[in-house]
């Protein structure tokens, strides 16, 4: 299931394309208006037939993907040629929201805000106060980041497991291994022996629309496709599926911008 593609992120088309394992080569920059530098990451794909340049603003890069066959100056020409696109992309887009004391982050997609409290104990907990809850992270403020973050990522397992089994039953068919990962690419795969990979980052998304992403992969356990048959399965299973897919086209880019930077792959 494909997460959909940044605003900020789009450009006009040059031609083909492609993915598969990359190389990086790093140490390249581009000069900015104000002495400073956008870091430039260049990568290869074997199975790329065209440049594609993309700008990150969850970390303030730039990224050219490339046929093998490109050389670094050709690379880096090309995303200088479209410097001033990049400069205005990074700077239009929505800023990072780190996980720090007094930040406001979504939260099964409702704002929260964070709490630092170190003379406290109890780990993390969450307080709903009406209109935004409060997200409550013990210890020292160093490790907060890091907590919260373990916290979250226990907690998209916790709910995405039992709307697993429930839509397993439902279906008669049983799920492989169950992973969370940080990609940007997806926000759930299916292998094909029933394994089951899920964005973390739903458990920041409203309830139903992890459990739509949940009965989208499970519906391909029984059809390893997208046809008709798959969508009917996944209908049966989330009956607000539309409303679904169009927050996840309209919010759910937003969700990259929280706490830690993902694995772009």
């Amino acid at each position: 299931m494909t997460a959909p593609a940044w605003p900020w992120q789009k450009r006009p088309e040059l031609t083909g394309g492609g993915r598969g394992r990359t190389l990086q080569s790093l140490g390249h920059g581009l000069d900015r208006a104000d002495g400073g530098a956008v870091p430039l990451t260049i990568r290869r794909n074997k199975r790329a037939k065209r440049l594609i340049l993309r700008a990150d603003p969850a970390t303030g890069t730039a990224v050219v993907t490339c046929p093998s066959w490109v050389s670094d100056a050709e690379a880096r020409a090309f995303a200088e040629k479209q410097a001033g696109w990049i400069h205005a992309r990074l700077a239009s887009a929505p800023k990072p929201l780190p996980f720090a004391d007094g930040q406001v982050i979504p939260y099964l997609g409702r704002p929260h805000v964070i709490r630092h409290r170190p003379d406290a104990r109890g780990g993390v907990w969450v307080e709903d106060n009406g209109n935004q809850g409060e997200i409550h992270v013990t210890g020292q403020a160093e490790h907060l980041p890091r907590r919260l973050a373990d916290w979250l990522k226990r907690d998209a397992r916790r709910r995405i497991i039992p709307c697993v089994e429930a839509a397993t039953a439902t279906l008669g068919v049983t799920a492989g291994r169950i992973t969370l990962r940080d990609t940007k690419s997806r926000w759930g795969s299916c292998a094909v022996n029933g394994n089951l990979n899920f964005s973390w980052r739903l458990v920041l998304a409203p309830d139903r629309v992890l459990r739509y992403v949940v009965a989208h992969e499970v519906a391909h356990i029984r059809e390893h496709n997208h046809s008709p048959r798959f969508w009917a399965l996944v209908r049966d299973l989330a009956d607000d599926m539309d409303a679904c897919r169009k927050w996840l086209r309209d919010e759910g880019a937003a969700l990259f911008l929280v706490g830690p930077v993902s694995d772009p792959n």
